[in-house]
């Protein structure tokens, strides 16, 4: 048997604990899980080059990831010694370009081009269902848009990871594209979702193996899986999607030997979703005790890939501590990947207003409850009967708590649950249904892609209520002429209105699609229609895939937030080809904007 506490005993235990979800200030994750003293100076190193740069580039365009992602050309001594001998107060444009270029790689050659070896210009039986001719050209492009993204890690980070802040992965590695130079966590589990479904689609089951396995790598040495994998992501993770990227490949493949490698690293990932970090627990009005989890970082400092950003919306605080409460929630924000959406302020026009590490987020609780349920059937498959029925348990436990806290009648939804931030720390807390946000949300839906059923189990939602949840969605304002929005408020935050994304669009999607009825299906149906046009006509006007799209027009990509619009791109690419496979085009249907 595999040594994990039984996840019933841990719900139990974990109650005895006094949940920290209080103001509090992390310190940063200890040395030996964070990358060493190496890694923490040459960031120290990159943090003043950052704030160096802004000073003498000015902050048009500026981009403060780009410095801590470059690597060493020379001893970090000697880069030290010449940045502060740069001219004061500011350094001209042309001394900081001369100085980064004397010290410093360019950001991204930490990776080089890796060709998939099983990738192929058109796999058999690539997507049957697409019969018309204009789209499928255009699938077969954005197919061969894995070529592009795929690196491996460069030789020399291997040789001198004190010079490099990105981490030495074991395999080849597929990159979201544009400034995302490396892996990151749940927009892999969306290239994955692509390429591992090769009868159909890519055909690329190796590819698929090496991401994932790269993930499990990351859990092996950090306890969880990163952020994404650079030196400065250690202190957080992102949505748990780990064993749907597992379960995904094991059943179009069947390997066996693929499940048990990774299989130790889920209750790993588990452990650490289940520690009090994470857990909260809340009594509901039959007085019932669940536990629930929510999004807290390691960290309370400005993020180093953000740092001169989140040090500017902090100058208006006035305190040490109050500051590092909101660099604690700004890290815990980026942990949710929705970084930033008025969902996590408590004033969506004040960003030191963000409340993360106090919200039980329903996706979150979502991913979990499949995590649940993924590890049961991989245990009964490995023939450990008692940890498979620990976690039966534990998921039907997390079950009745996302529907005794999460759940709204009314509104047919289900919705994040805010716990009281008044620096008073409980150790279970007593459910109040004014505590529910109740402002709409593409997340409030996501509990429809349980129905999905990946694992072989029993659907989420019966089909009276998932009926009376798509009505909801229906007449929730979410729907768009170019896809499901974020959310109802145009704040500039980039996970708000009038932004679209391709996980959302995904998961609500085929949670639909899996609830039984015509009518929910055709809705699915639709929501994909609308999200492949939109991809398809901002490919065609500027030769690239979007990060995210507006989904008030058709062919329109996002904006807002704290960077600008990104191409590539990883899980857009993915959810493309996953709505072509399941979906097809047929001949006479309109590729364009015609809705």
């Amino acid at each position: 048997m595999f040594p994990l506490p039984h996840p019933h005993q841990l719900h139990v235990s974990l109650v005895l604990f006094v949940p920290v979800v209080c103001a509090i200030h992390m310190a940063p994750a200890a040395a030996g899980v964070c990358s060493k003293e190496g890694a923490q100076a040459l960031l120290g190193l990159l943090q003043r080059v950052q704030s160096e740069a802004l000073r003498a580039l000015g902050p048009r365009d500026f981009d403060p990831k780009l410095y801590v992602d470059l690597p060493l050309a020379a001893d970090a001594s000697a880069a030290a010694a010449a940045l502060s001998s740069l001219t004061r107060p500011a350094p001209s444009r042309e001394e900081m370009e001369a100085f980064i270029s004397r010290y410093f790689a360019p950001a991204g050659s930490d990776l080089v081009a890796a060709d998939p070896p099983d990738f192929e210009d058109e796999p058999r039986g690539f997507l049957p269902k697409v019969e018309n001719a204009e789209a499928r050209a255009w699938a077969l492009e954005v197919h061969a848009l894995w070529k592009d993204l795929s690196r491996r890690v460069a030789p020399d980070v291997v040789a001198r990871p004190e010079w490099h802040t990105i981490l030495p992965l074991p395999g080849r590695v597929v990159v979201p594209g544009s400034r995302f130079r490396e892996v990151y966590y749940w927009d892999s589990y969306w290239v994955v979702r692509s390429v591992h479904r090769g009868l159909l689609v890519s055909k690329m089951y190796d590819t698929a193996k090496n991401i994932t396995l790269n993930l499990v790598y990351l859990a092996e040495k950090y306890g969880f899986v990163l952020n994404g994998a650079r030196s400065y992501y250690t202190n957080r993770s992102q949505p748990p999607l780990l064993s749907s990227m597992v379960l995904d490949i094991y059943m179009a493949t069947g390997d066996m030997v693929f499940l048990k490698r990774a299989f130790p690293s889920l209750l790993k990932e588990y452990s650490f979703w289940m520690s009090d970090i994470h857990n909260v627990a809340i009594m509901d009005n039959h007085g019932r005790v669940h536990n629930l989890s929510r999004y807290q970082a390691m960290w309370n400092k400005p993020r180093p890939e953000s740092a001169t950003i989140d040090e500017e919306f902090a100058l208006k605080l006035t305190s040490t501590a109050a500051k590092e409460k909101f660099y604690h929630q700004v890290a815990s924000t980026a942990e949710s990947g929705w970084d930033f959406s008025s969902r996590w302020m408590r004033d969506s026009t004040d960003m030191t207003t963000l409340a993360t590490s106090h919200i039980i987020p329903v996706d979150l609780n979502t991913f979990i409850l499949k995590m649940e349920q993924d590890i049961a059937f991989f245990a009964e498959l490995i023939g450990d009967n008692t940890v498979s029925e620990s976690f039966s348990e534990a998921s039907n436990a997390r079950y009745n708590a996302i529907e005794s806290v999460l759940w709204n009648s009314d509104m047919e939804q289900w919705l994040d649950y805010w716990l009281p931030t008044d620096g008073n720390c409980q150790g279970v807390y007593q459910w109040k249904s004014n505590l529910q946000n109740h402002n709409i949300f593409a997340s409030n839906f996501i509990p429809l892609w349980l129905n999905a059923r990946h694992s072989g189990l029993g659907r989420f939602v019966d089909e009276a209520k998932s009926v009376r949840v798509m009505r909801s969605l229906q007449a929730s304002g979410l729907l768009h002429p170019a896809g499901i929005a974020t959310s109802l408020s145009n704040t500039g935050q980039q996970w708000d209105f009038p932004n679209g994304w391709a996980p959302l669009q995904h998961l609500i999607a085929e949670g639909l699609l899996s609830c039984g009825s015509a009518e929910e299906r055709k809705l699915a149906e639709d929501i994909s229609t609308r999200w492949v046009r939109t991809n398809y006509v901002a490919y065609k006007a500027t030769g690239a895939m979007h990060e995210k799209y507006d989904v008030e027009a058709c062919g329109k990509s996002g904006g807002g937030g704290e960077y600008k619009p990104q191409t590539g791109f990883g899980w857009s690419n993915g959810v493309v080809l996953s709505f072509l496979e399941e979906f097809g085009w047929p001949q006479d249907k309109e590729i364009g904007c015609s809705l």
